[in-house]
């Protein structure tokens, strides 16, 4: 355990990954910000500082981190505790690219799915399924963890979502900012999948 109180444990090593729980990092070390001005509101009516004074209150939970191993195309996660890995799937073929997701869902329960890379419609689709074409495509991460927006840092296991508008909203924000490298790049991303779905 270190001075923030996060705790790193390797739990076993089973069939090629290591899997790995991360206790939930405390607070100790992170003041909560008790400013006095409230600039703006996220879209669910929470200020800035209210939203810290949660997680300050938040009690800790335990994420799994699949270490990547050479066959995995992806091993990953988000903030929510939804924590996976992808493998090509016995059969998949250059006509029908199949994956299969494992991993652990926001609540901690263990979940595989197979993944149909042809049926993904980003117009519709779940962060799982957004990951395994971004993996299948080889998208450009630009240094970081992934192509696609940050907003997906809170989707669960079984939440669906337009992605296109996703990309869309970001890349109108990131003008608004004045950042224009970060607007090319979600520009990027969202043209490489836009290419995807006009192949079909």
């Amino acid at each position: 355990m270190n001075d923030r109180g996060a705790a790193i444990e390797i739990i076993d090593y089973n069939g090629g990954f290591e899997k790995m729980n991360i206790n939930g990092i405390g607070t100790t070390g992170y003041p909560a910000w008790q400013g006095a001005r409230r600039t703006q509101q996220n879209a669910a009516g929470k200020s800035f500082a209210a939203q810290m004074n949660n997680v300050a209150g938040a009690k800790p939970h335990t994420s799994i981190v699949y270490m990547k191993t050479d066959d995995m195309l992806y091993s990953g996660g988000n903030g929510t505790g939804l924590s996976f890995y992808i493998k090509y799937a016995e059969g998949s073929t250059e006509d029908d690219p199949t994956v299969i997701a494992k991993g652990v869902d926001e609540n901690g329960n263990e979940f595989e799915q197979t993944i149909h890379i042809n049926k993904i419609n980003p117009r519709n689709a779940s962060l799982v399924e957004m990951t395994a074409l971004e993996s299948y495509m080889g998208v450009d991460k630009n240094g970081g963890l992934t192509s696609l927006p940050p907003e997906t840092g809170m989707m669960g296991l079984h939440d669906r979502t337009n992605f296109m508008d996703m990309f869309q909203k970001q890349i109108s924000d990131m003008k608004l900012l004045s950042q224009k490298k970060a607007a090319a790049y979600y520009q990027y991303s969202m043209q490489a999948y836009w290419d995807f779905m006009n192949k079909k």
